[in-house]
């Protein structure tokens, strides 16, 4: 991992306390400068703290990516502090409203594309031309949504969907110019928050979080959860060049929960 992105600058946008936070350690760790993006610039700037703890380098950017300006203002701000982009990132996340479609606001729904499929577009539009300089890709990440139709995921599915048909169409639009378009698609992500809501599972049925953990991995074929770091390392691996001939394609980060 040490040397995978030596050199190489990452753009992460959408950076939360999960898989967001070790998207941007891994890379770092990976050798890669890392750009931050997201709107709670105190999250970010907790974060850099931690890779340049681990002597990396890192440049804040608080953005909203529904936002042209403060898109650009993003291109901008990393081109001046490290004069080239190789990887694009981009992991926005709108609460799904777990509601059945019947009973879902239509306003939900299009905050959730808005987010979701339109800001992801709006960043990699305004990152087009310094990603062709270098040959660069993005990773966008989805969610293992897109294999299933379980009851209540309706509008988040109609999302990740859409992010995936944008994603394979991108591809195939931009890989003329060099860049590669992946997109990796976690299910369950054993972090702090899918913990705290077994717990919570676990006191409205009368059983141990334990329990929780063992039933819903005992759907997976490694009969286990997968962690941030390990969704991570697969994010580094698809923007190194070990993954550049691969485009167009999505991987499952699911411990073999669902088979595509």
């Amino acid at each position: 991992m040490s040397a995978l992105l030596a050199d190489k600058v990452v753009v992460v946008s959408g950076v939360g306390p999960g898989l967001g936070r070790s998207i941007c350690l891994r890379a770092a760790e990976a050798g890669a400068r890392v750009v931050l993006a997201a709107r709670t610039e105190s999250r970010l700037k907790q974060i850099a703290g931690e890779i340049e703890d681990g002597g990396g380098r890192a440049l804040v950017v608080p953005t909203d990516i529904t936002d042209d300006d403060a898109v650009t203002a993003l291109v901008s701000a990393t081109l001046a502090e490290f004069g080239r982009v190789d990887t694009v990132v981009n992991n926005a996340f709108a609460v799904p409203s777990m509601k059945p479609l019947a009973r879902t606001d239509f306003a939900q729904i299009t905050q959730s594309v808005e987010l979701t499929v339109l800001g992801t577009l709006r960043v990699i539009k305004a990152f087009t031309d310094p990603l062709a300089e270098n040959a660069g890709s993005v990773v966008n990440i989805n969610s293992m949504v897109i294999r299933h139709s379980e009851p209540r995921y309706g509008s988040y599915k109609i999302a990740k969907s859409a992010l995936l048909a944008m994603s394979q169409s991108l591809a195939t639009e931009l890989g003329e110019r060099g860049i590669r378009i992946n997109s990796v698609a976690p299910g369950y992500i054993w972090d702090d928050q899918l913990q705290w809501y077994f717990g919570e599972v676990a006191k409205k049925y009368g059983i141990t979080p334990e329990q929780v953990y063992e039933q819903t991995a005992a759907r997976s074929d490694l009969k286990r959860l997968p962690t941030p770091d390990e969704i991570a390392d697969v994010v580094v691996f698809l923007a190194s060049e070990m993954a550049r001939a691969v485009t167009g394609h999505t991987l499952d980060v699911n411990c073999g929960e669902y088979h595509d």
